[in-house]
């Protein structure tokens, strides 16, 4: 009866009932939504990868947002580079004191592989391959965490920084250098042709004088370290407005050099670079004359002082392709000051909190060129570079250039290229070589604007296929496409805005290209 009844209200009101149909449809769906959300919601609860704490959480640029999990960052698997250097020099930088109260860094659900000590007796047999197991890691800061108000409840016992945590968040003036400028080792995936193209330098510029008198210093190891053929050198140059540039070297066997993959400090041969508990740089060696300064001696003995807050934390480039790019680099001091000796041929000039810098470099030099430059310019300093290899696409790889001011970092522009001006002729080993007199680079990120010039004053060459010859590879020395290394100094002006000020400065530079 019940049935006959229905289908003969269907039958006589086909339309009302279709719309009676649908509506109870439409409802029954979302009410089914409604609870799937709510479920999604309760499991969200239960997840114990949601990062909580603070006001704000900071990712990295261009993150799909569509992936993230309701209410955390859990399901993410992305990581900061460089986060101690993003939280040292950024979010809790004197710069944002009166926004920023506390930051806490945080490493959530990271896959790490476990496996027990191996232990075995001395002369016995071999130990079998200890069992792997896989497992999620976090990391903390305990104070940081505690400070955004994340701390956990705690079962029992204390959770406290320890002396990991201290270093990662406040290292003293030695650590931080430590950190920064600690030498490596070449990959040992690569030829040991390749590997004895390695090189790494402690790197020094210091001008006084007024300006009219400057110097390059370099502290370096190099070749296939530490099992092939290497060793260390010591090259200084001496220049002067107007005057030839003066070249002293000086090679070192392995067995005169100390370094460390832990520490700055860096011995070769009469040289050293020391890092004191301040933070500061003592530079000495003693290099003999080249070419017509042949019997000449200078000596180094200088304080260098960097400026607080002002250095490039450091980037690594690596290409696991046989051949490929292999670099680093790193600037602990950006804007520093020089006071002590440098002296040649027993004539030496005192020098007083005079402008300096200090760059650290590494990696496979063959076939590798670069342009990289510095400049003091008022209240700012400046970094520009780019690293490639001969020929290869990353020659049209835009530059970076980064700016820092009594702050610490200030803003990062990516120029597409520098625009050379070669109008001027220097002689490299008697041949006339076409150089840069001006230099042009522009960019425009968001509201900030800087175009920079760079005023040559003065230029002195290398040709990189000495080197090459002296060791029998003249096919390697035919095939360099731009055999000129070109040392340049010269005045970088700064022109833009930056935060909606207009920006305006100049001084003092030094910068580097190839021809």
């Amino acid at each position: 009866m019940i049935a006959r009844l229905a289908f003969r209200n269907i039958a006589h009101q086909p339309w009302r009932t279709a719309m009676l149909f649908a509506g109870f449809g439409i409802g029954v769906g979302v009410m089914i939504v409604l609870l799937a959300v709510g479920e999604a919601m309760l499991v969200q609860a239960r997840d114990e990868k949601l990062v909580g704490g603070g006001q704000v959480t900071v990712l990295p640029e261009g993150l799909d947002l569509e992936v993230m999990k309701t209410g955390g960052v859990g399901g993410l698997f992305f990581s900061i580079p460089n986060a101690r250097f993003v939280q040292r020099q950024l979010l809790a930088s004197p710069r944002l004191a009166g926004a920023v109260r506390a930051v806490a860094p945080q490493v959530e659900g990271k896959t790490l592989w476990m496996r027990p000590l191996a232990r075995g007796r001395a002369g016995g047999p071999a130990a079998s391959p200890a069992p792997e197991w896989s497992v999620r890691a976090t990391g903390e800061i305990p104070s940081a965490t505690r400070a955004v108000g994340a701390m956990p409840d705690l079962a029992s016992g204390a959770w406290e920084d320890d002396e990991g945590d201290r270093r990662w968040r406040d290292p003293t003036p030695r650590e931080l250098r430590d950190d920064l400028d600690h030498f490596h080792l070449p990959p040992r995936d690569r030829s040991a042709a390749e590997r004895e193209s390695w090189g790494e330098w402690h790197y020094v510029n210091v001008l006084w004088d007024a300006g009219r008198r400057w110097a390059f210093l370099t502290w370096m190891v190099a070749g296939d370290v530490p099992d092939g053929r290497w060793g260390g050198q010591l090259i200084f140059t001496v220049h002067a407005a107007g005057e030839r540039a003066r070249r002293f070297t000086l090679a070192v066997p392995p067995s005169a050099v100390r370094y460390s993959t832990e520490h700055a400090d860096l011995v070769v041969g009469p040289g050293a670079v020391r890092v004191t508990d301040r933070g500061t740089y003592h530079v000495t060696g003693t290099a003999r004359g080249e070419g017509p300064d042949r019997g000449v001696v200078a000596t180094v003995d200088l304080e260098v002082t960097p400026a607080p807050r002002a250095y490039f934390p450091g980037a690594s480039l690596g290409d696991a392709t046989p051949g490929g790019l292999v670099s680093g680099y790193a600037v602990p001091a950006l804007r520093a000051e020089a006071s002590g000796t440098v002296c040649v041929d027993g004539a030496c000039a005192r020098i007083a909190d005079a402008p300096a810098y200090h760059d650290h470099n590494w990696g496979l030099w063959r076939r590798v060129e670069w342009e990289w430059g510095e400049a003091r310019a008022g209240a700012f300093a400046m970094l520009f570079g780019r690293v490639r290899q001969a020929d290869s696409s990353a020659a049209r790889a835009p530059l970076f250039l980064y700016l820092v001011d009594s702050l610490g970092f200030r803003a990062l522009f990516r120029p597409r290229a520098i625009t050379w001006e070669d109008a001027r002729t220097i002689q490299v080993d008697g041949r006339a070589v076409r150089v840069p007199q001006r230099g042009t680079m522009t960019d425009v990120r968001g509201a900030d604007t800087l175009v920079v010039t760079l005023e040559v004053e003065d230029a002195v060459g290398t040709d990189t296929r000495r080197g090459l010859i002296e060791r029998g590879d003249s096919q390697a020395a035919r095939d360099v496409p731009r055999p000129y290394f070109i040392q340049l100094k010269g005045r970088a002006t700064l022109r833009g805005r930056l935060g909606g000020v207009p920006l305006a400065a100049t001084g003092p530079s030094f910068f580097e290209t190839y021809r």
